[in-house]
C-alpha cells in the first residue's frame, strides 16, 4: 500500500488494518509521533491527516491511503506549524515533553482551521492529555502562535 508521509510517497508492506502509528514508528522510523494509551484518548499519537489532527493509534492504514499524513517529523515545513513550534518554545510549554508533539499537531490543526481561536474554540480542540500538567502554557503557546 502507499501512504502519502510527509510530502513522501511511501510503500508499506503491513496489513490493511495496522493501526498507522505502528507503521509510523515501527516500519518507517518516524518515532516522533508517541504511543501514550493505545484507545485515542490521550493524544500522545495525534498526526495530520489532510490536515485534520487525527489519533493514529486507532486509525487503520487503508483508513488513510490516498490522503496526506502529516507527521511532527515535518510539521516546521507548514507555516502555521513553524508558528506553533515558536510559541511553544517562547511560552516554554513542554516539561517532560513526551506529549508534546500530539499537542502541537493538535494546535497545528485548530490554527489551520481556525486562524483567530476563541478560548471555547482553544478549549474544544486542545484535548490531548499532558500528565504535566502544562495546560495553561500550551493555551498562551496557542493563543501566541493566533497572533504572529
Amino acid at each position: 500500500m502507499d501512504l502519502l508521509i510527509n510530502g513522501v510517497t511511501r510503500q508499506v508492506d503491513s496489513e490493511a488494518d495496522t493501526p498507522l502509528l505502528w507503521v509510523l514508528r515501527d516500519d518507517l522510523g518516524l518515532t516522533g509521533t508517541k504511543y501514550g494509551c493505545g484507545v485515542a484518548q490521550c493524544g500522545a499519537c495525534t498526526v495530520l491527516v489532510d490536515g485534520q489532527a487525527t489519533r493514529s493509534c486507532v486509525t487503520p492504514i487503508d483508513a488513510v491511503a490516498g490522503q496526506s499524513i502529516t507527521t511532527i517529523e515535518a510539521i516546521e515545513a507548514d507555516a502555521v506549524g513553524r508558528k506553533v513550534i515558536a510559541a511553544w518554545v517562547a511560552n516554554q510549554v513542554p516539561q517532560c515533553g513526551y506529549c508534546q508533539s500530539g499537542q502541537v499537531m493538535a494546535a497545528t490543526a485548530l490554527l489551520t482551521q481556525t486562524p483567530q481561536p476563541s478560548e471555547e474554540d482553544i478549549a474544544g480542540a486542545m484535548t490531548n492529555l499532558c500528565r504535566c500538567g502544562t495546560y495553561n502554557a500550551i493555551s498562551a503557546a496557542v493563543r501566541q502562535a493566533a497572533q504572529g
